[in-house]
């Protein structure tokens, strides 16, 4: 795969649709992405927006980065105090 031309959120499917300079293409199911990877509503919230505001961002930090990692740098935690 190479340069990425276009990368938009679909919201009927729920995945990110990618298209490559060389032709192809790929779908990215965002709500399987954040079941397997969220442990928490908050870094569910994380997810929900790179995928609205940065689509290749997202894509390239599931293809090339640590989103773990991402999420615990910055994910801003605040629990319900009783």
């Amino acid at each position: 795969m190479d340069k990425i031309i276009s990368c938009e959120f679909n919201i009927d499917t729920a995945c990110v649709e990618v298209k490559y300079q060389d032709g192809s293409m790929i779908s990215i199911d965002c709500t399987r992405v954040e079941n397997e990877v969220a442990r928490n509503m908050y870094e569910a919230s994380e997810l929900d927006w790179l995928v609205y505001n940065a689509p290749v961002d997202y894509v390239n930090l599931l293809l090339h980065g640590d989103i773990r990692e991402y999420l615990k740098n910055v994910t801003d935690y605040h629990p319900f105090n009783n």
